[in-house]
């Protein structure tokens, strides 16, 4: 029995919030992003007919088109309503994967036994519309790739069914950027070649492709010929990194203790961004001398920016630590993960601050975790004064 697998994805997410508390916003090239300095986060389709896209600096933006109206992003509010959609599909569906903040991966196979799988999911999608305003696309199929990309061909507000003996004649045409994993690289590598469709990616030999792109070139073989077995995977709020330090002499050192936090929070965000997660659960926990354990947690809007992160780290630890005694252990965790390439909060940092992210990202790749660092961060023999947190790294 073949799988029936289904891809929503919530139309232009941040967008759409947005008109949700604004209807002057309807209709109207609108660009989510920072100020004059930062970049955009999400547009509206009237603005990207002029050519906008998503991580342009808004300088260009505008250039681009006049026209547009600029709103500083809400992440927070994103994030709720993220959730709330969360919560009516997993009501409903049997397997529920959330791929990212606004997009989804369902299996229902076997569904089709009791109730039409594409009515079914249909009615799905008005439901998630009904109960939160927020249009939805989706597209039925056999696996999750040549559903991912049937949802990108039937936007906006999509509803797509592409059956497994149509799966080749949907794919055949479409430009191989189509395919989730072909970035700029791959896609320029391939098309110096002649390789523009996915009906041209299908028919090299894998060999070829392996020899041109290493181990990926036959995973990109098998998704251009619509072959795709990766599962569905529930999506769970217990997903989560963590890491813990436990010093070698119990401490009330309250300077030093926020610099030890600050550090665990900076590897455990680089983890976050290399493994393209976004957080929206912090925990801290302390361990006194008497093993007295205690942890504080809080909600925060998706993130995995260093700076973001550790605001939030330092304020439950001063809320935490009430006690007064000595510390044996503090740790963090972060969780309620979901997969995202938001890789800082585009609403409030500039492109100087995501340039100087990647940066610090390329040198710890290349050198290690341990290779660059923040002064109040890294294990210093003199101890730092703790910097302004409301300032730019």
């Amino acid at each position: 029995m073949g799988r029936s697998i289904v891809h929503m994805d919530l139309d232009t997410f941040f967008v759409s919030c947005e008109r949700l508390v604004n209807s002057k916003f309807n209709g109207i090239p609108l660009i989510i992003g920072g100020g004059d300095r930062g970049v955009v986060a999400s547009c509206s389709y009237e603005a990207r007919y002029f050519g906008v896209r998503s991580a342009m600096p808004i300088k260009m933006a505008m250039r681009l088109c006049p026209e547009a109206k600029v709103v500083k992003g809400d992440m927070e509010r994103y994030s709720q309503l993220s959730h709330a959609v969360t919560e009516i599909i997993e009501e409903k569906a049997p397997v529920v994967e959330k791929a990212s903040i606004d997009e989804f991966y369902l299996d229902i196979t076997g569904m089709d036994k009791f109730h039409g799988s594409y009515k079914w999911t249909n009615e799905l999608a008005q439901s998630v519309t009904k109960e939160t305003g927020l249009p939805i696309s989706f597209a039925l199929s056999v696996n999750k790739t040549v559903s991912k990309i049937g949802t990108g061909e039937s936007k906006p507000v999509g509803r797509l069914e592409i059956q497994e003996q149509d799966v080749r004649q949907f794919l055949n045409p479409l430009s191989i950027q189509k395919i989730p994993m072909v970035g700029d690289v791959t896609f320029q590598l391939l098309s110096r070649i002649g390789i523009r469709t996915i009906q041209t990616l299908s028919e090299m030999p894998i060999q070829v492709l392996q020899q041109m792109i290493g181990k990926n070139g036959i995973e990109l073989w098998k998704k251009a010929n619509g072959i795709d077995n990766n599962p569905v995977e529930p999506y769970t709020e217990r997903k989560s990194i963590s890491t813990e330090n436990t010093f070698d002499q119990d401490t009330f050192d309250i300077q030093m203790l926020k610099f030890v936090l600050i550090g665990m929070v900076e590897k455990l965000a680089y983890q976050l961004r290399s493994e393209q997660w976004l957080a929206s659960t912090v925990v801290v926990k302390i361990r006194y001398n008497n093993f007295d354990t205690e942890t504080k947690q809080c909600r925060i809007p998706y993130t995995s920016g260093d700076h973001v992160l550790i605001r939030y780290v330092l304020e439950l630890f001063e809320k935490l630590y009430q006690r007064r005694m000595r510390i044996r252990l503090v740790g963090i965790r972060f969780s309620g993960l979901v997969r995202g390439t938001y890789q800082i909060n585009m609403f409030e940092d500039t492109v100087e601050m995501m340039s100087l992210y990647q940066a610090m990202d390329n040198i710890k790749n290349r050198f290690g975790q341990d290779a660059v660092s923040r002064c109040a961060g890294a294990n210093l023999k003199s101890k730092p004064i703790l910097p302004d947190l409301n300032s730019k790294p």
